[in-house]
């Protein structure tokens, strides 16, 4: 592409779509995306300055942005960031990249009822997303956020330090090693519960994420059941247990909490009508 044969922003817009149909489910929203990223604009500037010109170097940078998009690599990666519940995260290689149906699993937290100041776990924090959305809704929440990764926990931290809610303590932690001795009034996660034989894993923008934050074992249930059996230890009495899993493992996630002795266990959907995620609540 040349600057004279694509010079402003809808002929530039035209291009990139081009470009990506064939790579990419998203091409519109992929092309509109990056280029906003390169002009430092809102989306209705592009509806609104169609015939707005581009910068030489706004250009060069739009062409090797859309060559990246062609060859796989998420949009999020390439300008190294994602929108999650209206906050800005900082996103890379090192961890998944937050999902809009995760939102349901931090909507559906926000509606339990718990105390004000209630203790809250978040396991497997990768960027920080669930615990810091948590935060910017409830302040008085005492919130930790833990992850195994060391370079998850520093990117953790980093969104903590740009969404300014430093009151949510991060750790670098294996599941419940470094809280053996603490209680909470509800623990939540988004574990890794993808089949390690699923065909999904050499597709799509999954592919340029750690194989670690997205399967487990047992067909992708290990994860899941051994936070449900080892939260037990760590719920308060009436504490809840609120698992994000795979559209299809909502039935066995129940029976597990169930056979457990959770209560009031029950799913929830997303936006899709899939069943996203499972909670209890522990009586003992």
């Amino acid at each position: 592409m040349t600057q004279s044969s694509y010079s402003t922003i809808a002929e530039a817009l035209q291009w990139a779509y081009s470009q990506l149909a064939a790579t990419s489910e998203s091409a519109h929203v992929d092309a509109e995306a990056l280029l906003l990223h390169c002009m430092n604009k809102n989306r209705s500037f592009l509806y609104t300055w169609p015939e707005r010109q581009l910068t030489s170097e706004q250009f060069k940078a739009y062409s090797q942005m859309i060559a990246k998009r062609q060859s796989g690599t998420p949009v999020a990666h390439i300008i190294g960031e994602r929108e999650f519940w209206s906050l800005p995260f900082i996103v890379n290689e090192s961890t998944l990249i937050p999902r809009p149906d995760t939102e349901i699993l931090v909507e559906t937290a926000l509606n339990l009822s718990v105390r004000h100041n209630a203790k809250v776990l978040d396991l497997g924090t990768g960027t920080g997303a669930i615990a810091l959305a948590l935060a910017s809704e409830r302040p008085k929440w005492r919130i930790t956020a833990i992850d195994k990764v060391p370079e998850a926990v520093e990117l953790a931290k980093a969104n903590r330090g740009n969404l300014n809610l430093t009151e949510v303590e991060i750790i670098q932690s294996d599941w419940f090693s470094a809280v053996e001795q603490r209680d909470f009034d509800l623990i939540v996660s988004n574990p890794p519960y993808i089949d390690e034989a699923d065909e999904h894993l050499h597709l799509g923008d999954v592919r340029f994420e750690p194989q670690s934050a997205l399967t487990a074992g047992n067909e992708g249930y290990a994860d899941l059941y051994y936070i449900a059996e080892q939260a037990r230890a760590h719920l308060l009495p009436g504490g809840y247990l609120l698992l994000e899993h795979g559209y299809e493992q909502a039935i066995k996630v129940r029976e597990k909490l169930i056979e457990l002795g959770y209560q009031n266990v029950a799913t929830v959907r997303d936006f899709g009508s899939n069943d996203r995620c499972t909670l209890g609540q522990w009586a003992d």
